[in-house]
C-alpha cells in the first residue's frame, strides 16, 4: 500500500477522532434528543481523562505487537462506543460509554504518530511534513466538530451525532483493516517498567515532552474557552461560531504541510518565529469583536502552533527511534495533562479576569514553548542532531 493512502485513511480517522474529543451533546430541538443532560464541560472531562490514562500503554504495546494491529483494535473499539453514546439513558450511562470511547481513542494519535514516524524515519523532512499534516487533520476535526455536531443536534438530535460518527469511524476502521500494512513489532518482549525506564533516562527527549506539556497547556487549555468567547463576542448561533472556529484547524492544516520545509530552511529560529506568531494572534484575541479579527487570531494561532508540534515530535521520536511508540505515548500523556491542567486553571481565571486573561496567559506560555525550544535546540540539539 502507498505512503499516500495509508495517510489518508489515518487523516481521516483523524479527523472524525479530533471530532469526538471536543464533541458535547446539545440540547436537541427533536423528538427523542433527552432531557438528562446538563450543559458544560462534564462528559468532555470523561473522555480526556481516559484518553490521557491509557496514552501511556498503548505506544509500548504498539512496538511489541505492531502498530498497525494497535490502530485497527483501537478503531474499532472507538467505532463501537461512540455509537453506543445514541443509546444512553442517562448522564452516569453516557459518562461510562465515553470513558471506554476515550480509553480506545487514547491509542490512535501516539501510535498514529509513530507509524507514519517508522514509515518515514530516514528523512527528516518528510517526517515533519508527514507529522505536520497528522496533527492538522486532528485539529481540523477538533475545531469542525462545533459546527457538525452542533448543526446535527440542533436540527435532530445529539444522539445522532454519536451514531453518525460510529458509523463513519466503523467504515474507517473496516478500510484501515484491510489496507494497512501490517508490520512486525520494534521491540522483543512488552515491559512497561523497562521502556519507560529507558525514555526516562534520555534528558534530551524529557526536556522535549517538557516543552509539549506547555503546548498542551496553552493549545488544549484556552482553545476549550474559544467557542463560547467567539458567541459572546459576536452573538452568532453555534453553526457560525463553529465555522469562525474552524479556521484554526484550517490553518493547522496549512502550517502542517510545510513545517518540515520551513524548518529546513530557517532552523531552529523557527521556533521562536512561529512562537511569536501565535503569541501575538492568540494575545490579541481577547480584543477582538469581529468575526474577520476573530478568525484572523484563530488562524494565526493554529499557523503558530502546528509549525512547532510536528518538529518536536520529530526530535523526540529520533531520541528512541526503535520505541517511537513509547516516545508519543510519552508526549501525548504530557499534551493531555498540560491542556487538562490548563483548563482547570483557566476555569478560575474565567472568574477573576475574564476571557482576555484565558487568551493572554495562553499566549505567553506558546512564546515561552517556542523560545525555549529554539534555545534547546541550537545549543542542546541543533538541526544536525539525531537525538544522540
Amino acid at each position: 500500500m502507498q505512503i499516500g493512502e495509508i495517510a489518508n485513511l489515518d487523516d481521516g480517522f483523524l479527523v472524525q477522532w479530533g471530532q469526538l474529543c471536543r464533541l458535547t451533546p446539545y440540547r436537541g430541538h427533536s423528538q427523542g434528543s433527552g432531557s438528562f443532560y446538563q450543559p458544560g464541560r462534564p462528559v468532555r472531562d470523561r473522555v480526556h481523562a481516559p484518553i490521557g490514562l491509557f496514552t501511556i500503554l498503548f505506544g509500548p504495546l504498539a512496538d511489541r505487537f505492531g502498530k498497525a494491529r494497535i490502530i485497527n483494535i483501537a478503531a474499532f473499539g472507538s467505532a463501537i462506543f461512540s455509537a453506543l453514546g445514541a443509546f444512553a439513558f442517562d448522564l452516569a450511562s453516557l459518562c461510562a460509554i465515553r470513558a471506554v470511547n476515550g480509553a480506545f481513542a487514547a491509542a490512535i494519535l501516539p501510535v498514529t504518530m509513530s507509524f507514519v514516524g517508522d514509515r518515514f524515519g530516514p528523512e527528516p523532512q518528510a517526517v515533519q511534513n508527514a507529522l505536520g499534516k497528522v496533527l492538522g487533520m486532528m485539529f481540523l476535526g477538533g475545531a469542525s466538530a462545533t459546527v457538525i455536531g452542533g448543526g446535527v443536534a440542533y436540527f435532530a438530535s445529539w444522539r445522532i451525532v454519536y451514531l453518525v460518527y460510529g458509523i463513519a469511524e466503523l467504515v474507517l476502521a473496516l478500510m484501515m483493516l484491510r489496507l494497512l500494512e501490517k508490520r512486525p513489532g520494534t521491540v522483543d518482549r512488552f515491559s512497561l517498567k523497562a521502556v519507560y525506564r529507558d525514555a526516562f533516562s534520555h534528558a534530551h527527549l524529557l526536556k522535549i515532552v517538557g516543552i509539549i506539556f506547555l503546548m498542551g497547556a496553552s493549545v488544549f487549555g484556552s482553545f476549550t474557552y474559544a467557542g463560547k468567547f467567539v458567541e459572546t463576542q459576536t452573538g452568532y448561533n453555534i453553526l457560525v461560531v463553529g465555522l469562525i472556529l474552524t479556521c484554526f484547524g484550517v490553518a493547522t492544516v496549512l502550517a502542517g504541510r510545510k513545517a518540515g520545509v520551513l524548518r529546513q530552511r530557517l532552523g531552529n529560529k523557527l521556533f521562536l518565529i512561529a512562537g511569536i506568531i501565535a503569541s501575538v494572534s492568540w494575545g490579541l484575541m481577547g480584543g477582538w469583536q469581529s468575526p474577520l479579527f476573530l478568525a484572523l487570531s484563530l488562524a494565526g494561532f493554529g499557523l503558530g502552533f502546528n509549525l512547532i508540534q510536528p518538529n518536536l515530535v520529530t526530535a523526540a521520536q529520533q531520541c528512541l527511534p526503535l520505541q517511537r511508540g513509547t516516545v508519543m505515548s510519552l508526549a501525548s500523556f504530557n499534551m493531555f495533562v498540560g491542556g487538562g491542567l490548563g483548563t482547570y486553571l483557566n476555569g478560575y481565571i474565567l472568574n477573576y479576569g475574564g476571557y482576555p486573561a484565558i487568551f493572554f496567559l495562553a499566549a505567553l506560555l506558546i512564546l515561552l514553548a517556542g523560545g525555549t525550544a529554539s534555545f534547546l535546540f541550537s545549543r542542546i540539539m541543533p538541526l544536525s542532531s539525531q537525538g544522540k
